[in-house]
């Protein structure tokens, strides 16, 4: 099993709305940069686990898990010309950009914020989130960050 950490602006997708979708599953659709693809579409599995993480908001950070529910398939939105994610290069015979389904597993007991992420940089090393002008939307989580970030769940800081 791989994680995950996968970003959204909590006011177009957040946990919320993925836990009052039918079944409670929903495509993660409109990625577009290549690595991000690149890890739905070459890495992904489906039973993976991800960190949803709210961004572009009041208080960024990590509130809840979700689970990869389908292998990547092709984005149809790269195809609709009435999306804002269409992509006119895109072909039905050449996709893209891929999608996978993510299923709602749980909120966080307690929401980690970006700040406290930032405060255990020395724990937290080599975590993509923290880098330098990290902006993907899609990125990997080690196992050991994974468990780490869990821990501050429990106990909201581990300051």
């Amino acid at each position: 099993m791989a994680y995950w950490l996968m970003k959204s602006e909590p006011e177009a997708f957040g946990i919320d709305a993925l836990k009052a979708r039918p079944r409670q599953i929903e495509p993660w659709d409109g990625v577009r940069n290549y690595l991000a693809r690149n890890y739905m579409r070459d890495r992904m599995n489906v039973g993976d686990l991800a960190f949803m993480y709210h961004s572009n908001c009041e208080e960024p950070g990590i509130y809840g898990i979700m689970e990869i529910a389908t292998p990547a398939y092709p984005d149809p939105s790269q195809f609709d010309r009435k999306s804002k994610h269409y992509d006119a290069a895109a072909r039905p015979e050449e996709p893209r950009w891929y999608l996978v389904d993510v299923r709602y597993k749980r909120h966080l007991a307690r929401p980690v914020p970006l700040a406290n992420l930032r405060a255990q940089t020395e724990r937290l090393k080599g975590f993509k989130l923290l880098a330098p002008g990290s902006r993907l939307s899609v990125m990997p989580v080690s196992p050991e960050h994974w468990e780490f970030i869990l821990a501050l769940e429990g106990t909201g800081s581990m300051r």
